[in-house]
C-alpha cells in the first residue's frame, strides 16, 4: 500500500467516525531535509497521525499546530529553519539537517468535494499516468486574487480540476508552469508577482504506482511479491503451471494468472517492469521474445547466471539478428544489486532495490561514496525565505 493509499484509508475512517482532520503537507524545501515537497500527514483533532512529513523530528510540533488549525478553521504555513546548526540544536527543532522546510497546514471539510484529499483521490483512482498538483502556499500582499491552499490538478490528458479559479490573474501562468513540470517530470516551486505582493506555488509530480509483471510463481517469488506490494507497487504474477499460479500463494499480488507457453505470443503487455523467474528455459525464451519489441518494457530482469542470458540471446538472434540491440539498456542479467544475496528474501531485496534505482535514475551504491546529494535540488525561480520561523518541540 502506498503512503497516499494509507492516507486515503485513514481519511475515510475518520470521516465515517466524525473525527475532524487537518492535512499537513511539505510544500517547499531549501537545503537538506528528510522529506521532499508532496510528503503529507493526516492529523485528527485527537492528535492521531497518518503519514509523515519528516523523520519524526517535526511531527510532534506539527501535530499541535495542525490541531490548532482545525479549531481556527483556516490554513497556515509553518517554517522550520535549521540552517544554523548551533542555533537549531539549542533553540529550534534540533533537526540537524541544515535546511528549511515549509509545511502547509489545512483543516479538511469532509463535505467539500475539492478538499485536497478528495482531489488526490480522484487522481489516484485507476491512475495510469503522472499528473501535477499546483498548490498555493504563500499569497502575501496579493490582494485576495489567489488564496493559500488553492490547488490546480493537471493530468496527462490536459484535464484540469481543483479550487484555483480560472478567473484568477495567475491561472494561465500557473497552468503553463504545471504543463512544463509535467513534461519534464520534475517538481518545482514558482514565484509570481501579484499586486503589491507575491504568490508562491508548489508544483508536485504525482506518479502512478510501479507496474511489475513477474513471470514465474515459484516459492522464491513469494517474498519478492510481498516486498514489492509493501512499496505500493502493482504486481501481476504469471506462470504456465496451474498448481503454482494460485492467488492463495500470492495474496499481496494484484493478479495471479495461468498463461500457457503457447499463449505467450498473444499476451498483451502494458507494463514497464518485467521479471523472468520461471526457472524454465523455454518459457523464459518465449517471454523474452515477446518482450523484445515492447518499448514500454523499460526494465527486463532475468534470474540466473550470465551464461543463461548468453544462450537465450544466441537463440533469439536466430530469428531477430538485432536482439542484443533491442535489449540494450533494458535487460538486467544477472538480476539485482550486488548485495551478496543468497536466500529468497535477500534476493528479493536486491531485485527490488535495483528496480528502485532504475526507476529514479540513480546508480545505487553506497551513499557515502556518492558526490551527489541524496535528493536532487528542487527547481525554484526564487529563494525560499524563512519567514515566521517557529521553534519546534519534538514530543512524539
Amino acid at each position: 500500500m502506498t503512503e497516499l493509499q494509507r492516507l486515503l484509508q485513514a481519511y475515510d475512517e475518520h470521516r465515517a467516525a466524525g473525527r475532524a482532520c487537518a492535512l499537513a503537507s511539505v510544500v517547499d524545501v531549501a537545503g537538506s531535509a528528510y522529506r521532499r515537497p508532496g510528503a503529507r500527514m493526516l492529523v485528527t483533532d485527537e492528535g492521531q497521525l497518518t503519514g509523515a512529513i519528516s523523520g519524526g523530528c517535526l511531527e510532534g510540533d506539527a501535530r499541535q499546530r495542525a490541531r490548532r488549525t482545525i479549531r481556527q478553521g483556516r490554513p497556515t504555513v509553518v517554517t522550520y529553519d535549521s540552517t544554523d546548526p548551533d542555533d537549531d540544536l539549542q533553540f529550534g527543532a534540533a533537526l540537524g539537517c541544515q535546511g528549511i522546510v515549509q509545511i502547509l497546514l489545512e483543516p479538511l471539510d469532509f463535505q467539500d468535494y475539492n478538499n485536497p484529499v478528495e482531489l488526490l483521490r480522484r487522481w489516484a483512482n485507476g491512475v495510469e499516468a503522472p499528473a501535477v498538483v499546483a498548490t498555493v502556499f504563500s499569497a502575501a500582499g496579493s490582494e485576495g486574487k489567489v488564496e493559500v491552499g488553492q490547488r490546480l490538478l493537471l493530468t496527462s490528458d490536459s484535464n484540469t480540476q481543483g479550487t484555483l479559479p480560472e478567473a484568477a490573474d495567475l491561472y494561465a501562468s500557473i497552468l503553463a508552469d504545471a504543463h512544463a513540470a509535467l513534461a519534464a517530470g520534475q517538481p518545482a516551486t514558482r514565484h509570481y508577482a501579484a499586486g503589491a505582493g507575491a504568490v508562491r506555488v508548489s508544483l508536485e509530480i504525482l506518479r502512478p504506482p510501479v507496474r511489475l509483471t513477474v513471470y514465474g510463481a515459484g516459492n522464491d517469488v513469494q517474498p519478492l511479491v510481498r516486498l514489492a506490494a509493501g512499496l505500493g507497487w502493482r504486481v501481476q504474477v504469471v506462470d504456465g503451471r496451474p498448481a503454482q499460479a494460485q492467488p492463495t500463494r500470492f495474496p499481496d499480488a494484484d493478479a495471479v494468472r495461468v498463461l500457457p507457453l503457447a499463449q505467450i505470443p498473444q499476451e498483451p503487455y502494458d507494463g514497464s517492469f518485467a521479471l523472468l523467474m520461471t526457472h524454465n528455459y523455454y518459457y523464459d525464451l518465449a517471454v523474452l521474445q515477446h518482450l523484445l519489441p515492447a518499448a514500454s518494457a523499460r526494465y527486463i530482469g532475468l534470474l540466473g547466471p550470465r551464461k543463461k542470458y548468453e544462450r537465450l540471446l544466441d537463440d533469439l538472434r536466430k530469428t531477430f539478428p538485432d536482439a542484443a540491440e533491442q535489449l540494450q539498456g533494458r535487460i538486467h542479467s544477472p538480476i539485482g544489486l550486488n548485495l551478496g544475496a543468497e536466500t529468497p528474501e535477500e534476493i528479493a531485496l536486491s531485485i527490488v532495490a535495483e528496480i528502485q534505482a532504475v526507476l529514479t535514475g540513480r546508480p545505487a551504491g553506497f551513499l557515502r561514496d556518492s558526490p551527489l546529494p541524496i535528493h536532487p535540488p528542487l527547481r525554484a525561480d526564487a529563494p525560499l525565505v524563512a519567514e515566521g520561523r517557529v521553534d519546534a518541540v519534538c514530543d512524539l
